[in-house]
């Protein structure tokens, strides 16, 4: 009888610890979700910074339209330059949270300028041949700016 009890006592100690086991769950490791990674972005100078641009391109866009269409040259020009600034909020977008401090305002004044001197080079490519020396030094200052930008981000 005694061996019975022995046996269950220990059956009961194996069904605990095997319970005991099962209910401890894994600690999750932490991530960043979606919506918080772009609302650490959008909280930077840089994002700020361009999409002050944006916006207010987008308002003198906006105001042009009341008297002009779509294809008047200047605002052509501004959806051009609009187009550019959002390849570069895209730009910022693709940022680790862990590196939004590098997200400044300069940085942010930067692809501005990179995204206004684009607009320039479409323009120029639009009236000069490739070898133009206007349309090369409109080139090299894109270059110039996204060097610096890498430079930054990098």
């Amino acid at each position: 009888m005694k061996s019975a009890i022995t046996i269950f006592a220990i059956l009961i100690v194996a069904i605990c610890g095997i319970t005991a086991h099962a209910q401890v769950k894994p600690k999750p490791t932490p991530s960043v979700s979606p919506t918080t990674k772009t609302a650490t972005i959008r909280a930077t100078a840089a994002y700020s910074e361009v999409l002050l641009r944006k916006s207010e391109l987008m308002a003198d866009l906006e105001s042009l339209l009341v008297e002009y269409t779509e294809e008047y040259p200047k605002a052509r020009s501004i959806k051009t330059e609009l187009t550019f600034l959002q390849k570069e909020i895209d730009r910022l977008l693709a940022v680790a949270p862990s590196d939004a401090g590098k997200l400044s305002t300069a940085l942010g004044k930067l692809m501005i300028r990179k995204a206004q001197v684009e607009t320039e080079l479409v323009k120029l490519q639009a009236d000069y041949n490739e070898e133009h020396p206007d349309l090369k030094a409109a080139r090299r200052k894109v270059e110039v700016f996204e060097s610096a930008i890498k430079e930054i981000l990098n």
